[in-house]
Parts: C-alpha cells; structure tokens; sequence
C-alpha cells in the first residue's frame, strides 16, 4: 500500500500508468472484452467496476486535451445503450463539474485501437458496452 494511491490500482497497473506518454491510450474493458486475443499487455481488475477505477486513476492521469482523450464502444445496429454508463464514467472522472464529451466508435473500430493501445485493463464491469478508452496527455509540472 502507498499513502494518497488507492488500493484498487494493482502494482502492475500504476506501472504501466507510470510508463505510458502523452499520446499513448489505454482501455478499461468490461468482463466480456476479448482482451487477451486482441494483443496488448492486459491487466487484471477482476471485481472491479469501471467507474471505481476511474475514479482511482484519474487523480493521477492527465487527459490529452488536444484529441478526443474518451472513447466508448457504439451499440451495434438494434441494440439499446444504456446512457448510465456512461454518465457513470463521466461522474468518476470529473465529478460533478466538467463533462469531457465521449465519442462513441464503432465495434470494429474499438478492437482496432484496443490492439494498438499501451494496455488493456479487464475488469469486473458488466455492462453492455461499458469499454471506454482513456488517451494520456502531458502531465503538468506542478
């Protein structure tokens, strides 16, 4: 344990957090992503809801503000998204304040820039469509 980092980010994951630049992206994947066949590093959070670890991670990531730093998956043709999903991740994020708009990719699409992303993190989430991808922007001297 570490003082000021919460318990739900695993060894593994503040490194990889650590190790990643501005630019590089990484996915916060439900249960039901094909992770582990798609190609990058994947990180376990098994049990863990998104937004938890969003809410964890975000005090120590910066956003890129100069691209779209959120991305969800897009309900494929007939099927119904569930908005509380992302207002959720939105919440965990910025809380009540800001509200970064997400931009929504097709399915096919998300898995392309899930291989090319730093890494995956599979969690506990069950939501339908409840991947979302974060790009790290330059952190701030302070």
């Amino acid at each position: 344990m570490l003082k000021t980092i919460s318990p739900l980010i695993s060894p593994d994951l503040l490194k990889t957090l650590a190790e990643m630049g501005h630019g590089d992206e990484i996915i916060f994947a439900d249960a039901h992503f094909p992770a582990h066949s798609i190609g990058p590093q994947v990180i376990r959070a098994d049990g863990l809801k998104i937004d938890a670890l969003l809410k964890a991670v975000i005090p120590l990531f910066e956003l890129d503000s100069y691209a779209e730093p959120l991305v969800m998956m897009a309900p494929v043709a007939g099927d119904q998204l569930d908005k509380s999903v992302e207002a959720r991740y939105l919440k965990a994020l910025f809380g009540e304040d800001e509200m970064t708009p997400v931009s929504r990719i097709d399915r096919f699409a998300f898995y392309e820039r899930a291989q090319k992303a730093f890494a995956i993190v599979v969690t506990g989430e069950t939501a339908k469509y409840g991947n979302i991808l974060l790009k790290k922007g330059v952190t701030p001297e302070s």
